[in-house]
């Protein structure tokens, strides 16, 4: 463990890190110039996240900090520290070279993150949290839970239909799924036996399916009202839809300005071109990198522009006939579809900030 140091006279500038878990936060106080002060655990509580604010700006002039986790655990904390008028760096990589030499503790991992912001190796603000997007995260994590809930749900109807009495599965045959669905729900179940406990089970899994997916509509509906009352032209671009609108905007977050270009958000999203030279041959692969949900996303947008749009099907065209493979005349559409996509998010935003 790093040995406290004595502050200097006056009110130097220090630096705070924050090695974050569920229950326990432990902070450490750096100087600007890299002198470990001091470390103290504080409760994952409001009154713990000012105690810590407290704490810290006793040893100094605190106006910097490193958080780890700020995507979950971190969360909270950031966004009071933010609110306090501090600016909060996102620290999710360990120094692998700290951590060979002197091991691993919450105190060293925390010393690692103030140490992170004073070098520039955290560059990246924490995301906000405290907006629409967070909004959308919410619903987007619970309409995924009720898609795969509902999937479940009629996989386990139909096993159920394929095992049950002749008559009743052949009153059911040739149905389509929401009419089978429907005839389920209003199933008798009063007979006795196997046929009765059939009969029941596939009248609870109908039901059940039923309510999913007023659940999912509904979560569609909300998703559509944020994305709409807050950035509509995303909803017009040629291809996005409120799913996909809100899987690209959930990476970048409440304040995207913090993506220092459109070449940051692509990378974020994983379309940008990786190096992949050596010696004579000059190529790039594909990156396998990223946020593989924005990803999806904008590959998702560029299967509905190949369908319908006849300038995205020459431009691909074009690019193959260049020598390109398909998987990499994709990814370059891709690229042109992450410009796009993060203009319009900027530019919403720039609007709301000047309002």
């Amino acid at each position: 463990m790093t040995q406290p140091a004595p502050l200097d006279q006056g009110n130097p500038d220090i630096v705070l890190g924050v090695d974050t878990h569920k229950d326990v936060h432990v902070a450490a106080v750096v100087t600007a110039v890299g002198v470990f002060v001091e470390s103290q655990s504080f409760p994952t509580t409001a009154e713990g996240y000012e105690q810590l604010l407290n704490w810290a700006r006793t040893l100094g002039h605190l106006s910097q900090g490193g958080v780890g986790c700020t995507g979950s655990y971190g969360a909270a904390l950031s966004r009071y520290l933010h609110g306090q008028g501090i600016t909060v760096f996102e620290v999710n990589q360990p120094d692998k070279a700290t951590r060979r030499r002197r091991g691993k503790s919450d105190i060293v991992d925390a010393e690692a993150a103030a140490r992170a912001v004073i070098t520039g190796r955290a560059t990246p603000t924490e995301k906000a949290g405290d907006g629409p997007v967070r909004m959308l995260r919410l619903f987007k994590m619970a309409k995924a839970s009720a898609i795969k809930s509902r999937a479940q749900a009629i996989n386990q109807l139909k096993a159920v239909l394929v095992a049950t009495d002749p008559e009743l599965r052949e009153s059911l045959a040739n149905l389509s799924n929401p009419k089978l669905i429907r005839a389920c729900a209003g199933l008798d179940s009063s007979a006795s036996g196997a046929a009765g406990a059939a009969a029941h089970t596939l009248r609870l899994l109908a039901r059940r399916i039923q309510h999913l997916t007023e659940e999912i509509g509904d979560l569609t509906t909300r998703i559509r009202d944020v994305i709409t009352q807050h950035n509509p032209q995303l909803l017009k671009c040629y291809g996005v839809g409120p799913d996909t609108a809100a899987t690209l905007l959930i990476p970048a977050g409440d304040n995207p300005e913090r993506l220092r270009s459109e070449a940051s958000f692509a990378a974020l999203c994983g379309v940008s071109p990786v190096e992949a030279s050596s010696g004579k041959t000059q190529r790039r692969r594909l990156n396998r990198g990223g946020n593989r949900q924005a990803n999806s996303a904008l590959y998702t947008i560029v299967l509905a522009r190949l369908r319908w749009d006849t300038r995205t099907r020459g431009y691909i065209d074009r690019r193959v006939s260049e020598g390109k493979v398909r998987r990499e005349a994709l990814r370059c559409l891709k690229r042109y579809v992450a410009r796009e996509i993060h203009r319009l998010i900027t530019r919403a935003t720039a609007h709301v900030l000047a309002a």
